[in-house]
């Protein structure tokens, strides 16, 4: 059992770097909380109480961030391994910025925030791994918030998707009337729909009512730089 935990610890960016007898250690000490989940269950509700740091150890996620203002939403896809929000389990706002669901069958491993504390501090290589995974992100938004400039038609919807992506690769949806999004990118609702027309008939989105599916993002971005 030990070497199957130190294993999918072991994939996991918070975990690199420690020796095998680290890892036996905290196996040892902390509680780990291993889930299962079947397709289309829900693991996190947007604005639930982040207690917990939250890793993906197999199988894909949705994750939709909604938009309550404004009334939209972006799904995209999350893959094996992954952690979930890192950085929302401190700082003034302590809850979670999106909802998850399964899309296939997910194995899930949880640890309650006190073990950072309690064990888990004892470990430079571990705070070292966080801190890290929280400098690029940081940094990663403030290239974005940078980069964030009043352009033409084509660098206002690519933006406007990429600050609201946890990546810049992938499959996304975007639920949004075409009027609401031309309004918030200060667009005209013909110049929009003429756009992503020309993207649909080139492969690169789908339209749905009142969606628009993006099955490679990476693709979509580089047509329309």
């Amino acid at each position: 059992m030990e070497i199957t935990m130190y294993d999918n610890l072991l994939l996991l960016p918070l975990f690199q770097g420690l020796s095998k007898n680290d890892i036996t250690s905290i196996i040892e000490k902390v509680k780990l909380h291993f889930q299962q989940y079947q397709e289309g269950e829900t693991l996190i509700r947007q604005e639930d109480t982040c207690d917990k740091l939250c890793f993906l150890l197999k199988g894909r996620m949705t994750v939709q961030r909604q938009d309550k203002e404004y009334g939209y939403s972006l799904s995209e896809v999350l893959g094996e391994p992954s952690i979930i929000e890192p950085q929302s389990l401190f700082g003034m706002h302590t809850r979670f910025t999106a909802t998850y669901r399964a899309q296939t069958t997910v194995h899930v491993l949880t640890i309650d925030k006190k073990y950072l504390f309690s064990e888990l501090n004892r470990y430079e290589i571990f705070w070292l791994n966080y801190l890290n995974i929280l400098s690029n992100q940081c940094q990663r938004n403030h290239e974005k918030l940078w980069n964030n400039h009043i352009g033409n038609l084509n660098e206002k919807f690519i933006h406007f998707i990429s600050q609201r992506s946890l990546k810049q690769t992938g499959e996304k949806t975007l639920h949004v009337t075409m009027e609401d999004l031309a309004n918030l990118i200060n667009e005209t609702r013909i110049n929009l729909s003429r756009l992503l027309n020309e993207l649909q008939n080139k492969g690169l989105v789908q339209l749905r009512r009142k969606e628009i599916y993006i099955p490679e993002f990476e693709k979509l971005k580089t047509a329309l730089s």
